[in-house]
């Protein structure tokens, strides 16, 4: 039996604008623009440490990682790592029955 390598299709902001513009009776240049004007403010918030809460599709959040004492496993030499800052995304329990999850 073989597995499907099949990639599956990326959709864009232009995509979802031009689907969004379709839908609304809007053109799309104003709705592209609409859209880079959402991730401008998503992606500020996001620095600022704030949560943001997609309902029915999840929680885009960023966590700060404190610093802490790692080790070479080739060597065995205790180095320090730095502090961090790591994105999570947690979907909600409507995305997970989609295939591919």
């Amino acid at each position: 039996m073989q597995k499907s390598t099949a990639k599956p299709e990326t959709i864009t902001i232009r995509h979802l604008a031009a689907t969004l513009a379709d839908s609304h009776g809007l053109p799309k240049s104003k709705m592209n623009d609409m859209l880079a004007g959402m991730v401008d403010a998503i992606t500020g918030h996001l620095k600022k440490g704030r949560r943001i809460r997609f309902s029915g599709l999840g929680i885009l959040q960023v966590r700060k990682r404190a610093a802490r004492m790692g080790r070479n496993p080739a060597t065995g030499e205790k180095i320090k790592s730095s502090r961090k800052r790591s994105r999570r995304i947690a979907a909600c329990q409507f995305v997970y029955p989609c295939d591919g999850w």
